[in-house]
């Protein structure tokens, strides 16, 4: 026999009860309920309301294995050994592999995750969202000044974007932010009606992480500028002549076109932060340091590699480039750059990654229904105890008539 603990938290207290489940089917339970992950709680651990968790016991797996999921049926609490990972939202394709602790979520899940990353980075301290975007802003511009170096000496760019990533990598394993991040992340915790996420509060984090990316940008101009001139004492070396050169040629390029210069230029920016997002969310889908990296890498490659326009990379190789004696001006940079590529990236993340997400898997997922104690062990029990739902059938008209939340659970939002 496999052992499915359900344990009902009540502040510091556990109350546990232990439900039988036949040994075949006992490796593939690996989760069965949990509160929803978006979810507020005070910070007192004891002023905490009820938390409710599942925790399985195997032979394979002897400690046990807390997830956080939507609010379960009976349905969901399925334990088929013919289907592996059938349990609550687990999709087809997943593996168990020492213990059974899932590498990656579900679309559903991961739509969540980003709703209640924005909602925190909103309601996040002035404070702490300057630190984090200054930070952001210096580290992913030491790796374009790296990417750069690495082009001029190679001779070959695509190694320089191949390289490029793992500043943005740092970045985010660190939780810094980048406004490109948060063109997408905000808006959907505005979206979903997220408590203390207003429109003025979203033009607020905006506002803050682009001032406090622009700052650690410009440190990092300055401080490479120095290390490429001497101290202003010579002329720039290689890597600081080619960066100037990349100043004048995607500012006053673009202006020799005019209107159609700009619109390649917004298009540029539309593009890089589709990407850029992509990334941003990407990283949120693995729970382990590889899965993430690996997700974040692949487009972020290709915007760089690209020469698509990223507001927060232009924030030090234009600054940096005048500061090397770039044939352009502060208002070139302004104009014909940087205030287009910003509005690019912020059309570019949230229609093309936020909303398509949003509207796909969150406003089509399954209703998080209130957490019940008494429904919670009702529908444990009557997984264990029903043969139907224990071996993966189809659920029975009788099951799905009487008033159960298992048909009422799956019905789409409005």
């Amino acid at each position: 026999m496999g052992l499915v603990v359900l344990v009902v938290k009540r502040g510091m207290g556990d109350v546990g009860e232990c439900l039988p489940v036949p040994q075949a089917a006992g490796r593939h339970v690996l989760r069965a309920l949990a509160w929803p992950s978006n979810s507020v709680f005070p910070k007192d651990e004891r002023a905490r309301p009820a938390i409710y968790t599942s925790q399985v016991f195997t032979k394979r797996a002897r400690n046990p294995i807390p997830v956080k999921t939507k609010q379960p049926t009976a349905a969901d609490v399925r334990v088929a050994c013919s289907s592996p990972g059938s349990a609550i939202g687990l999709p087809a394709n997943f593996e168990t592999q020492k213990g059974g602790v899932m590498s990656y979520l579900v679309p559903s899940e991961l739509v969540l995750k980003v709703i209640d990353a924005g909602e925190m980075k909103v309601n996040l301290s002035t404070r702490d969202t300057l630190i984090r975007a200054y930070m952001g802003g210096a580290i992913l511009t030491l790796a374009a000044a790296f990417a750069v170096m690495v082009s001029q000496q190679t001779g070959y760019p695509i190694i320089g974007a191949a390289l490029f990533p793992v500043g943005f990598c740092i970045l985010y394993l660190l939780g810094f932010d980048l406004v490109t991040g948060v063109f997408v992340l905000a808006p959907l915790a505005l979206l979903d009606r997220r408590p203390g996420v207003t429109p003025a509060a979203v033009l607020r984090n905006w506002g803050l992480v682009f001032v406090g990316n622009f700052m650690g940008a410009f440190t990092v101009a300055v401080m490479m500028a120095i290390v490429f001139t001497f101290g202003f004492s010579a002329e720039p070396n290689a890597v600081g002549k080619a960066i100037a050169g990349i100043g004048e040629a995607r500012t006053l390029g673009y202006k020799a076109h005019g209107a159609a210069g700009m619109l390649t230029l917004f298009v540029r920016g539309v593009l890089c932060n589709w990407m850029v997002s992509t990334g941003v969310v990407g990283a949120m889908i693995s729970t382990t340091v590889g899965g993430k990296v690996l997700a974040m890498w692949m487009p972020i490659m290709i915007f760089f590699a690209m020469t698509f326009e990223h507001s927060v990379v232009n924030m030090f190789l234009f600054p940096s480039a005048l500061l090397m004696g770039g044939k352009f001006s502060v208002g070139d940079y302004l104009l014909w750059n940087e205030l287009p590529t910003t509005l690019g990236n912020m059309l570019g993340g949230l229609p093309f990654t936020g909303l398509t997400l949003y509207m796909t898997h969150h406003r089509t997922a399954p209703r998080r229904w209130p957490v019940s104690a008494a429904g919670i062990a009702s529908s444990v029990r009557e997984a264990a105890a029903n043969p139907a739902i224990l071996a993966g059938a189809p659920m029975g008209a009788e099951l799905m008539t009487r008033g159960s939340v298992a048909g009422s659970a799956r019905s789409p939002m409005p």
